[in-house]
C-alpha cells in the first residue's frame, strides 16, 4: 500500500470560530482518532495538503503524520469534509493504524482484460460495483483488487466471492453481490402496424388535398 507524509501541528483552541481562523488562515482543521488515544486536534496547512490530494489515491494510501516535537503516527483518512459549493477542505478526520489491529475499508476493483461476451457476442461490460469493503492488517492493505473479466461470456456475471483475495485480507461486502456482467446492447423495437399506418397517415392527408387542389383548376 502506498505511503506518504504530512506534516501536522496540535492544536488547543476548538470550536467553529477557531476552525473559521484557522480557514482564512490557510490551515485545515483535523483530528486524529484511534486505539487507545484520546482524539487530538490538528491543523494541517492547506495548500500543501491539497497539493498531495492530487497526486495519491487518498482513500487507500497511509498518511505518516509528522508532528512539530518530532513524533509521528501513521494513519488513514476517515473522511474529508468539503464546503457544499466552493469545495475547499472543512475538515480531515484521520484514524491511526496499529500494527496487529485490523481496520475495515473500501478498496477499489480493477477490470482486466476484454470479455469474451464483449470482443465476440457484441455484449456490454456493466460495471455494477467499483469498491468493495475489506478488514485487514495494516500492513496488508492493497491498493486495489484485480478481476480478470477475459472468459465473461454474454449474459454471465461475476459476482463479490469470484475476486481473487490476497491473504491477510478478508471481504466483508456480501458475497452474492454482482460485480459486472456482459449484457446484450438493448435495440430498438420495431414500430408496430398501428404505428407505421399513423405515421402514413399525413402523407395521404396531404395526397388527398392535392388532388383536390387540382380539380378544382380543372373546373376553373
Amino acid at each position: 500500500m502506498a505511503t506518504t507524509n504530512v506534516s501536522a501541528k496540535f492544536r488547543s483552541s476548538v470550536g467553529k470560530g477557531a476552525a473559521r481562523k484557522l480557514r482564512a488562515g490557510g490551515e485545515i482543521p483535523a483530528v486524529i482518532y484511534g486505539h487507545g488515544r484520546e482524539p487530538q486536534s490538528l491543523t494541517l496547512h492547506n495548500h500543501t495538503f491539497e497539493r498531495l490530494l492530487e497526486k495519491v489515491a487518498y482513500k487507500t494510501t497511509v498518511f505518516e503524520l509528522t508532528f512539530e516535537n518530532g513524533t509521528t503516527a501513521k494513519t488513514l483518512i476517515r473522511e474529508i469534509q468539503r464546503h457544499s459549493f466552493k469545495r475547499f477542505i472543512q475538515h480531515v478526520d484521520f484514524q491511526e493504524l496499529v500494527a496487529g489491529e485490523k481496520v475495515t475499508m473500501k478498496v477499489p476493483l480493477i477490470f482486466v482484460g476484454t470479455a469474451t461476451g464483449v470482443r465476440e457476442g457484441g455484449g456490454i461490460l456493466e460495471e455494477v460495483m467499483r469498491e468493495v469493503m475489506i478488514a485487514c492488517d495494516p500492513a496488508n492493505i492493497p491498493n486495489h483488487l484485480e478481476m480478470n473479466v477475459a472468459h465473461l461470456a454474454v449474459g454471465h456475471s461475476y459476482h463479490v466471492r469470484d475476486i481473487p483475495i490476497p491473504a491477510g485480507v478478508d471481504v466483508i461486502t456480501d458475497g452474492d453481490d454482482t460485480i459486472c456482467l456482459v449484457a446484450i446492447p438493448k435495440t430498438s423495437a420495431e414500430p408496430t402496424a398501428a404505428e407505421a399506418a399513423a405515421a402514413a397517415e399525413p402523407e395521404l392527408i396531404r395526397k388527398a388535398k392535392a388532388d383536390e387542389d387540382a380539380a378544382a383548376a380543372e373546373k376553373k
